[in-house]
């Protein structure tokens, strides 16, 4: 028999949406840490109480919004209780998958007998003060924590390729569209069938936020609005507008509690409530999105998905809900497309990054949340939580629900699979002559909506490079904005600028 003080169980969450139209609410918000606070206060209450004094394990998923010198130390001192363990971690969203896998895997091995974790942003509250010429450590009420003045921004990114650098190249958004151009292409797709898979997607997470108490953007959207760019949703890297990319300005935080079973049954807590923590695992590309082989599929995604569910004994047709990460649509439709899941699947139980909101890397502590929730309202039944961070590059996959069974002990991670399934990558130039096709490519647009330049990536025979498109040469600009014909595989020529980078002209 299953030994229950072994099995990791969650019994509580909680979530904060700081809203700024709440009745009564000062001018600035609370600060990130008072956020998380509250929601470990709230997870607490949503499993019976008592439990944060408890707890021997806490998660701090990275915080951006707001510069702190010790971030876990502020939020263990504002529910009054410093855990054995405190940790702060990494960038990247797939870390409450993460966080929360370990937390199971702790409780399992006996190393903790209670463990949470949390999350929370203020980007909104932060953005807010800035623009009123306000600074939250004076004028909030309370005030925020002093800054440190020798925080560094975590989001860095000199592990990329210098050529990228160069090209501006740098930011999710403007590098995932690469892969949904490419996508695109190998699905045999059109852009404006690509763009209306996406829109109608966006329309049905943006329904299910609606219905979420926790989420930012309550009303539905339809896919038009989606689809077409207006004021309202300009369009920001091609071929996403403003309604397909995440939306990090908002203030929002989440937590949960885990402990094992025989601690939840001891303190008298509903069956129905207690949620198992099933099998998961990981797998990253490399860093550097330049290195990979192709843009048209993700093998650590494909790895990790397969791997877990394999671990489980489910298949995708067994699954009650799930969660595929949406920061922006390629995420999810190459992951159902890697589930075998059907068109019409709504890959939420949250609501998505751009409708329920992207506090940074806590968005998938919302969805454990939002899953939890569901499972609670479905006894034995199973659900999918599946992050991912960076440029499509780290990837972490989670079953909860089913029935209580035997600890996972198997590795988590799954990095061999998925390099078996990448191919040979190209080598990358930095200087090229002659002709050389589209292998993806994105439009960059400034907040006008008007084409600020174009970018493409490129094969010359074996090699990869990119090269910009500048916004004079319209013909160009013309053939990558084009609804009806995909330019992957097009021909063009190279020059050298005066700047010393690469130019693409269509032929």
């Amino acid at each position: 028999m299953t030994d229950p003080t072994r099995i990791p169980v969650i019994v509580g969450v909680g979530e904060v949406a700081d809203r700024p139209d709440a009745p009564g609410r000062h001018p600035i918000g609370p600060e990130p840490a008072a956020l998380m606070a509250e929601a470990l206060a709230r997870a607490d209450a949503d499993a019976g109480g008592g439990w944060l004094s408890r707890v021997a394990s806490l998660d701090v998923v990275n915080a951006v919004s707001w510069p702190y010198a010790d971030l876990p130390a502020r939020v263990a001192e504002l529910i009054g209780h410093r855990p054995a363990r405190l940790a702060y971690g990494p960038v990247g969203g797939e870390t409450p998958v993460r966080f929360l896998h370990e937390a199971a895997r702790r409780i399992a091995c006996g190393e903790a007998e209670v463990a949470a974790l949390c999350s929370g942003e203020a980007e909104h509250s932060a953005g807010a003060a800035r623009r009123a010429g306000l600074k939250p450590e004076r004028d909030a009420a309370p005030p925020w924590t002093a800054p440190d003045p020798a925080w560094t921004n975590p989001r860095a990114r000199d592990y990329l390729h210098p050529q990228a650098l160069r090209h501006g190249l740098s930011q999710p958004v403007v590098v995932y569209p690469l892969y949904e151009t490419a996508l695109q292409a190998a699905w045999g797709q059109t852009p404006r069938q690509g763009r209306d898979e996406s829109a109608s997607l966006g329309a049905a997470m943006s329904r299910v936020a609606a219905e979420n108490p926790s989420g930012w953007l309550r009303r539905p959207f339809t896919a038009d609005e989606i689809a077409t760019p207006s004021a309202a949703n300009r369009p920001i890297a091609w071929p996403y507008p403003k309604l397909m990319v995440a939306n990090p300005v908002v203030n929002q935080a989440a937590a949960l509690i885990v402990t094992s079973l025989a601690l939840a049954r001891a303190a008298g807590l509903p069956e129905h409530r207690l949620v198992p923590i099933g099998p998961g695992t990981s797998a990253s590309e490399p860093r550097d999105w330049l290195s990979r082989d192709r843009f048209d599929h993700a093998p650590a995604q494909d790895a990790v998905l397969a791997e877990t569910l394999r671990r489980a004994g489910l298949t995708p047709a067994d699954l009650a809900a799930i969660e595929l990460y949406s920061c922006f649509p390629c995420v999810p439709k190459m992951a159902r497309r890697s589930l075998g899941l059907p068109a019409e699947t709504v890959p939420t139980v949250a609501g998505g990054l751009t409708f329920f909101g992207a506090p940074l890397n806590g968005y998938m502590a919302h969805a454990a949340c939002a899953m939890v929730r569901r499972l609670r309202d479905a006894p034995g039944a199973s659900g999918l939580l599946y992050g991912q961070g960076e440029f499509v590059t780290k990837h972490h996959a989670l079953v909860l629900g089913g029935p209580p069974r035997a600890p996972d002990e198997a590795p988590v991670s799954v990095q061999d699979e998925a390099d078996r399934r990448r191919g040979p990558v190209p080598p990358v130039l930095e200087a090229a002559t002659g002709r050389a096709i589209v292998e993806t490519h994105t439009v960059l647009f400034d907040r006008a909506g008007a084409p600020d330049r174009g970018v493409v990536v490129l094969r010359q025979g074996e090699a990869r490079l990119l090269a910009r498109v500048p916004a004079a040469d319209r013909a160009s600009l013309a053939l990558l904005t084009d609804l009806e014909s995909s330019p992957v595989g097009r021909e063009g020529t190279l020059r050298t600028a005066p700047d010393g980078l690469l130019e693409w002209e269509a032929a």
